[in-house]
């Protein structure tokens, strides 16, 4: 069953008549003397139909009275459908919109987007409106005043808008002038009205629209497609810049850099030097001196965030991304908690290790807890080598043999010895582990380990997805 709908668009076209025709007046009286006696008067137009009401109200109620003159009235003679100007009646015009924020506190809009929309206009029927106009006058030297006026404008046409809606692809029509009844009265002149009316017929080309349909726009979480190159290649087609795009350029938005802690990240202004570049002395409560950025001012300038929806996306050297969403830290707006999509992190080609450590400074029972099989430990300074006879004794085995390890290496207890499980210098390549005290993730360079994907990120290799 048809739905019930009424948008008033004829209505719209009939205000719009009434202004055109709302600005006219005539003089009266005349110079004399020198002297201007003239007066302008302005005639009042009103929208009637040809009714017995309609007739009442201009008569004022009264058989005895007669309409004042001047005036202007009009009504609708027709309305027919306009074949000639018939387009594809199954058409669907589909236009994206953004609102912008409305903040209801302060009933003002926002600078930043609001709600996305959707609208689905469907193809509108074209109709011809055709509307007389009557000047009612008591004299001829009213009626030419009036006309005068009028009929300059139409030079073939007067262009008219029905609506300021700038999605409303039916809003404008233009007026046509198709002919003119000079008087109303015939030969001869009797005594029963003394007033005379000019009739003018527009026409007007315009066009109802039926409904659109408007969809609100949720949040893309996840886009399932496939991308291939000329060869079939997936892999390709999606790493090679060359490929789809061309060459990518990525610009930071005023060169801003990013410094990730932990799971933490603070955003930082392009001059700021980080103290401690491998940024072990630096934890997750700590943020980097002389750049107080707000992560909400700063994402609001580009949209709305959503917590833990929103991604921010880190670039490696390798090529590879690392991406996690991130929630605004809600003890410090400097500092957003970076969550770590563990499919995109690097995979640890080593067991985890249960903490790095000095073996010269603690060990088993003395600042660290008793050796339990399965133990790894990171060093960073050597026990010694075969030749040094001093190795701690800390770490002798059950049968005292000495640990003898170099920095960088990785220590594990078997059951009744410390054994070397990774001899950093046989180890060229790149290795990845973990830290299960504390969760962060090293990477092995060929030389040293720094933190795998935390530090300092420079303008252009990350972005921000929300």
């Amino acid at each position: 069953m048809q739905s019930f709908f009424y948008d008033a668009q004829i209505r719209r076209f009939l205000l719009q008549i009434t202004r055109v025709f709302s600005g006219f007046q005539i003089e009266y009286g005349n110079e004399n003397d020198g002297v201007n006696n003239a007066a302008l008067i302005r005639v009042p137009v009103r929208y009637g139909d040809a009714t017995r009401n309609a007739q009442t109200i201009i008569q004022e109620n009264s058989r005895n009275s007669l309409p004042s003159t001047p005036l202007m009235t009009f009504y609708i003679t027709g309305l027919d459908y306009e074949q000639s100007r018939t387009q594809d009646p199954y058409f669907v015009s589909k236009v994206n919109v953004r609102q912008r924020t409305y903040d209801s506190v302060s009933e003002t809009y926002e600078t930043t987007q609001g709600n996305a929309f959707t609208v689905e206009r469907l193809m509108p029927v074209p109709f011809k409106l055709t509307v007389n106009l009557d000047i009612w006058t008591s004299n001829t030297n009213q009626k030419l005043q009036i006309l005068e006026q009028i009929l300059t404008l139409f030079n073939p046409s007067l262009e008219i808008q029905s609506t300021d809606n700038y999605i409303d692809w039916t809003s404008l029509s233009v007026m046509y002038l198709d002919r003119t009844v000079w008087s109303s009265r015939t030969v001869p002149i009797g005594t029963e009205n003394p007033i005379d009316i000019a009739t003018l017929t527009f026409s007007m080309p315009i066009w109802i629209s039926p409904p659109a349909k408007v969809k609100k726009l949720g949040v893309v979480e996840r886009v399932v497609a496939s991308m291939y190159d000329a060869q079939g290649d997936l892999n390709d087609a999606i790493t090679n810049n060359d490929l789809l795009l061309g060459t990518r350029l990525l610009i930071t938005p005023w060169n801003y850099k990013l410094v990730v802690i932990e799971n933490q990240i603070q955003c930082l202004y392009a001059p700021t030097i980080v103290p401690d570049g491998s940024l072990d002395t630096l934890v997750p409560t700590q943020i980097v001196a002389g750049s107080n950025l707000l992560w909400p001012a700063l994402i609001s300038a580009y949209g709305v965030y959503r917590p833990g929806i929103s991604q921010i996306r880190l670039d490696q050297a390798d090529g590879s991304v690392i991406v996690g969403t991130i929630v605004i830290n809600p003890n410090d707006d400097r500092l957003v908690i970076f969550d770590v999509d563990p499919d995109t992190a690097p995979q640890n080609s080593l067991a985890p290790i249960d903490a790095i450590i000095n073996p010269l400074l603690s060990g088993p029972g003395d600042g660290l807890d008793s050796a339990l099989l399965g133990q790894r430990y990171l060093l960073t300074e050597g026990t010694g080598d075969h030749t040094n006879p001093s190795n701690p004794t800390a770490w002798a085995g059950t049968s005292g043999q000495p640990l003898v390890a170099s920095a960088n290496d990785i220590i594990e207890f078997n059951g009744s010895r410390w054994i070397v499980v990774f001899v950093s210098s046989d180890q060229p390549t790149v290795n990845y582990v973990t830290n299960i005290h504390t969760g962060t993730q090293y990477e092995w360079t060929g030389t040293q380990w720094i933190k795998s994907y935390q530090g300092v990120y420079d303008g252009g290799t990350w972005s921000i997805v929300l």
